[in-house]
C-alpha cells in the first residue's frame, strides 16, 4: 500500500495513496481519449449485444422447460443453479445500458437499464446512485460507497469499530468472503427493495416497484406452487447463492486490494482510475464470463465503451502506462482472489484487541 497518513489502531498500519504519492500526468486522458475516438472504439455494438440477449433468453428457455419436466426431483437445483447464472448474465447488461453502452440514446439505455434491472430482481435507480458515485472515485474515502462498511470492512479504521458477532466476522473475513457471498443475492433484493420503500424522491419508484413485484411472483408462484415446500426452499437458496457469488466473485477482484487513496488527495482522471483498478487475464472466455469487468481499466477509463472494444482499448491504455511510466496492474482471476482475500485478512487484523500483543497472540495459535 503506498505511503499516506497511517491509522493508530495499535497491530494494523493501512496508509492510503495521496496526492504525493501518485504525481499526476498531464493530459493522460485526452490523449489517450483521442487515440481511442480515432480508433472507432466508442461505437455501439448492438449487433453483439442482440447476439447475447438471443443466447440468455434460450437459457432461460431451457430452464422453464428444464423446471416442467424434473417435476418433483431434486435435479430442480441444477435449474436453480442455472437461473442464477443467468440472472447474473442479465446484470452485466443492465450494468452496461446504465452506462449507455448498449443503445445510441441516454433515455433509451435508462429504460433498458430499468427493465433488465426488473428481471435480476434490482433497483436501477439504487444501483445508478451507488455505482455512479463509485466511478467517480473508485477506492477513495469517504466517496465510494463499495468501501463502506456492510458485513465486511474494507478499511482498517471500520474493522477496528467492530463488536460482537460482527468483530468475530471481520476477523477472519477473507476466509469467510466468498462463504459470506452465499447471502449476497437476498442482500442485493432487500436493499433495492428499501431503496425503493424510503423517503426519499426516486422519480421511477412505482413502476420499479411493479416490476419488482413481477418478477418476484414469476420466480416464486412457480417454484413454491409445483415443487414440495422443502425443495422449493432448497430452490431458492441455491438460486440465490448462485446469483451472489456470481456477482461478488465478478465485481470484487476489480479494485480490492488496490490502492485506497485518501480523503483529501487531488489525483487527475487518468492516474485515479487506472492505479485504483486491476484486470483480469484470459481474453475472451473471461469476457464473457465477467460481462467485460476484466477490462476494469478500460472500463473505468470509458465506462460508455461496448464489450467487445475493451480488448481493443486494452492496448491502447497499456501502450500508454509503460510510455509514461504508469502502473497497470492485470493479473489471473485466481491470483486476484488470493489477493482479496490476503487483503481483507488484513484489514481485519485491526478488529482485534489493540492491546493483545502479536507475538503473544503467536504462541497461543502454537
Amino acid at each position: 500500500m503506498a505511503t499516506g497518513t497511517p491509522a493508530r489502531l495499535g497491530p494494523v498500519r493501512q496508509t492510503y495513496a495521496g496526492t504525493e504519492t501518485f504525481p499526476p500526468v498531464a493530459h493522460a486522458y485526452t490523449q489517450v481519449a483521442r487515440v481511442v475516438r480515432e480508433s472507432k472504439l466508442m461505437r455501439r455494438a448492438l449487433w453483439f449485444y442482440i447476439v447475447v440477449a438471443a443466447a440468455i433468453a434460450v437459457g432461460f428457455g431451457g430452464c422453464i422447460t428444464g423446471f416442467i419436466l424434473f417435476g418433483e426431483s431434486w435435479y430442480q437445483l441444477l435449474i436453480a443453479g442455472a437461473l442464477g447464472i443467468l440472472f447474473t448474465q442479465v446484470a452485466f447488461l443492465a450494468h452496461e445500458a446504465a452506462h449507455r453502452a448498449i443503445l445510441s440514446t441516454g433515455p433509451s439505455n435508462d429504460r433498458l437499464a430499468l427493465i433488465l434491472g426488473g428481471i435480476v430482481g434490482m433497483s436501477y435507480s439504487w444501483w445508478d446512485s451507488k455505482h455512479s458515485r463509485h466511478h467517480a472515485n473508485p477506492n477513495k474515502v469517504g466517496k465510494d460507497p463499495d468501501i463502506e462498511i456492510d458485513t465486511i470492512s474494507f478499511l482498517d479504521e471500520d474493522a477496528a469499530k467492530a463488536r460482537g458477532i460482527q468483530r468475530l466476522i471481520t476477523r477472519k473475513q477473507g476466509w469467510l468472503f466468498f462463504p459470506l457471498l452465499t447471502l449476497e443475492g437476498l442482500n442485493l433484493h432487500l436493499l433495492s427493495v428499501r431503496h425503493l420503500a424510503s423517503r426519499g424522491k426516486i422519480k421511477t419508484r412505482w413502476s420499479e416497484l411493479g416490476m419488482l413485484a413481477l418478477r418476484f411472483a414469476a420466480v416464486l408462484v412457480p417454484v413454491f406452487l409445483f415443487l414440495p415446500l422443502g425443495m422449493a426452499f432448497a430452490f431458492m437458496g441455491v438460486e440465490l447463492a448462485v446469483f451472489g457469488v456470481y456477482m461478488g466473485a465478478t465485481f470484487a477482484p476489480n479494485h480490492k486490494g488496490m490502492p485506497i487513496i485518501a480523503k483529501d488527495a487531488k489525483l487527475d482522471f487518468f492516474s485515479k482510475q487506472v492505479r485504483t483498478s486491476r484486470n483480469i487475464r484470459g481474453g475472451w472466455w473471461a469476457t464473457w464470463l465477467m460481462g467485460g469487468l476484466n477490462y476494469q481499466v478500460e472500463h473505468h477509463l470509458f465506462p460508455g465503451m461496448a464489450r467487445p472494444y475493451l480488448s481493443h482499448a486494452r492496448g491502447i491504455v497499456r501502450d500508454y502506462c509503460r510510455t509514461n511510466d504508469v502502473p497497470y496492474t492485470e493479473t489471473s482471476l485466481w491470483r486476484s482472489y488470493a489477493i482479496v482475500i490476503a487483503y481483507l485478512n488484513r484489514v481485519g487484523l485491526a478488529a482485534r484487541d489493540p492491546f493483545d500483543c502479536p507475538m503473544a497472540s503467536q504462541y497461543r495459535r502454537g
